[in-house]
């Protein structure tokens, strides 16, 4: 089965990357949310899959790479058992963090739920997006 690629969101001052890289190998549940297309996209997760590591409101950039080591499930702080958390583990950072300003001014990006839906915290990200993003980050990929 094809990878798939998704992009998270987090305030770096709630939940930043440097804390996602120190959880080690168990990784941490990205739960909390409480937004339903956001929350579709965390049920289209399943193991294996890659996600970019944004930092939003402070840094508007992508930082690095997590991996999903387990698809979605029912959110524990969701008391109406209505939504789902993923589990996911840290990858990599970037080598060069990759700005919400440099990504609105690549034309081929400009589809991205990104930009289109700046308030969606958890969106899919096409192959051939993630591709450029990576080459933006100087990572071969």
């Amino acid at each position: 089965m094809a990878k798939s690629y998704f992009l998270l969101k987090s305030e770096p001052n709630v939940w930043s990357i440097h804390q996602q890289k120190k959880a080690g190998k168990q990784g941490t549940l990205w739960d909390g949310v409480r937004n339903y297309q956001a929350a579709n996209n965390l049920r289209k997760m399943q193991k294996g899959d890659f996600c970019f590591f944004y930092h939003s409101n402070t840094g508007k950039e992508i930082v690095g790479v997590v991996e999903v080591i387990k698809k979605a499930f029912i959110d524990p702080t969701d008391s109406k058992k209505k939504f789902v958390a993923v589990q996911v583990r840290f990858k990599r950072m970037l080598e060069k963090p990759v700005s919400l300003e440099n990504i609105k001014k690549n034309r081929d990006l400009r589809h991205l739920s990104l930009i289109k839906q700046s308030r969606l915290s958890v969106m899919t990200i096409d192959s051939k997006s993630w591709k450029i993003l990576n080459k933006m980050s100087s990572i071969k990929k």
